[in-house]
């Protein structure tokens, strides 16, 4: 199996050494010695809007390989346990199992409990945003109007744009995917956006996925994923619940 896992990175940072993945270096820091998403048909422009969704059109556009995915320079796919992190990330040899009964690879859902996945955008975020893609899909994709009411509707989700998919499976979510991205910032204003607020196409792109796995009957296997970096799951907490407050 050719497989490729893009690692986005804006900064220097330690990469794992399997050949399966590809570092990408999104937006125009100083040049890091990995290959850049500003090189070919690209979108590299975009990315503080668009965050690591120009790496995933890169490899819509220039890559080929078996199987495609996208992970995060702190962030990646794992199927072990252990303290040593760098150790963690998922080889190929352990992927090759899966992508033979499975299309696509996602990482464990992410569970808000309290919030539906449309509440706790709007709550953090700007409800136009997800509004208004909500009119696009149907002027444009009508189709997906209920798997978007329903995903919309969930306390959980799959996030932060990754995973893993079959190439022809992988070139119709792109298609689709950015087809309304690119109409989204067309419409929506975020010239008074915060620079946070101003990421919103990678933010909605993380919402889309889920309806188009759910439009289209996508089977997949969802897998752990693994933080690189310490988190502070108190912070975290506490900026969840003000933001509930804030807007309520």
């Amino acid at each position: 199996m050719d497989i490729r896992i893009l690692v986005a990175t804006h900064k220097p940072y330690w990469m794992p050494e399997d050949g399966i993945y590809l570092p990408m270096q999104v937006g125009f820091a100083d040049d890091l010695g990995f290959t850049r998403d500003n090189t070919g048909d690209n979108i590299s422009s975009k990315n503080k809007n668009y965050c690591e969704l120009t790496a995933l059109y890169w490899a819509w556009k220039n890559l080929e390989a078996d199987y495609i995915g996208l992970a995060h320079y702190r962030r990646h796919f794992t199927l072990k346990k252990g303290s040593d992190k760098h150790e963690l990330p998922i080889t190929g040899k352990e992927l090759e199992p899966l992508l033979k009964d499975y299309d696509v690879i996602l990482p464990r859902k992410r569970y808000y409990y309290i919030e539906t996945s449309y509440s706790q955008y709007v709550h953090a975020h700007h409800k136009e945003d997800l509004d208004l893609t909500e009119k696009i899909l149907c002027e444009k994709y009508p189709e997906y109007l209920d798997a978007y009411k329903e995903v919309m509707g969930k306390t959980s989700g799959h996030r932060f744009n990754m995973f893993i998919m079959k190439k022809d499976v992988f070139d119709g979510y792109c298609s689709w995917l950015f087809d309304i991205l690119f109409e989204l910032e067309k419409r929506l204003d975020i010239s008074t956006y915060s620079t946070n607020d101003a990421r919103v196409f990678g933010f909605v792109g993380e919402r889309l996925l889920d309806v188009w796995i759910t439009r289209n009957k996508i089977t997949y296997k969802e897998i752990p994923y693994v933080f690189m970096e310490n988190q502070n799951w108190i912070k975290k907490g506490g900026a969840f619940v003000k933001r509930k407050f804030k807007h309520d």
